[in-house]
């Protein structure tokens, strides 16, 4: 089976989050980037079905935006056997749309039985890439799904789906089809340094070009800024009675409880 996975940078928001002077972005120029949470766990479902099922192979796609190069020789060292970039010039990250577009044209190339790609990430706001990309490549597409069992002969899949109120769907999938992974039964699996290191020596990143279409929006932003601070939390002190009164007295103050 030859499975894709998509892995994407996005802004580390541990890091403060600045705004470019225009008022409509981030200033990514003084960003630090990671690895998309959930394309992590997209790229440990790939690993995980490669191991249970013999032959199978992983690759993982990235656009070049970011420190992506770390991103994906991390990947090799996980357990991915090839790595592809795809040339991308802008200063901003593309939007899920044009990634979309991008990703299909190179994805059309490896003719994998299984894409799998991330949920969401924290940087999307027209939608989420998992859905466009189906949409281009015209496969079945489920999404929000925690996780995979691939049949014996490797012609379907059982996907679990969560919806909200963590109700679990179990459904059966016919292959190919694309995933968009929240979680896996397993956490990712970390990468020493040394081991990435290794695969920096040993791997090669293919590079695929492919063409991004002009920017086009629905949504236009007005202003960005930062949350304003309101209040202070207040830290009540005292002995475990006095604290339970000190609480009881404040719900009732703010119209909580009578």
């Amino acid at each position: 089976m030859k499975i894709a996975v998509v892995v994407r940078q996005v802004p580390d928001l541990i890091e403060p989050v600045e705004i470019a002077g225009t008022g409509q972005a981030v200033d990514l120029d003084g960003a630090t980037f990671r690895a998309n949470e959930s394309d992590e766990f997209a790229l440990e479902q790939a690993v995980l079905v490669k191991e249970k099922l013999a032959g199978s192979t992983v690759t993982a796609v990235a656009l070049d935006f970011g420190d992506v190069d770390g991103t994906l020789f991390a990947a090799v060292a996980k357990g991915a056997d090839r790595i592809v970039k795809i040339p991308f010039e802008g200063d901003a990250a593309p939007s899920p749309k044009q990634a979309a577009a991008a990703y299909a044209q190179v994805l059309r190339g490896l003719a994998p039985d299984l894409v799998l790609v991330g949920s969401y990430a924290h940087d999307e706001l027209e939608s989420t890439l998992a859905p466009l990309v189906a949409c281009e490549l015209g496969l079945p597409f489920v999404g929000v799904v925690r996780g995979v069992q691939i049949s014996a002969d490797g012609g379907g899949a059982t996907v679990f789906k969560e919806f909200p109120g963590a109700a679990m769907a179990k459904m059966s999938v016919r292959l190919p089809a694309l995933l968009g992974i929240l979680s896996t039964e397993e956490p990712p699996r970390y990468a020493p340094v040394s081991r990435i290191r290794a695969a920096m020596k040993t791997a090669k990143i293919e590079e695929q070009e492919a063409a991004v279409p002009a920017a086009a929006s629905a949504v236009t932003l007005a202003r960005l800024r930062h949350p304003e601070t309101s209040g202070r939390a207040q830290m009540l002190e005292g002995s475990a009675d006095e604290v339970a009164a000190r609480i009881v007295s404040i719900l009732k103050e703010k119209g909580v409880c009578k």
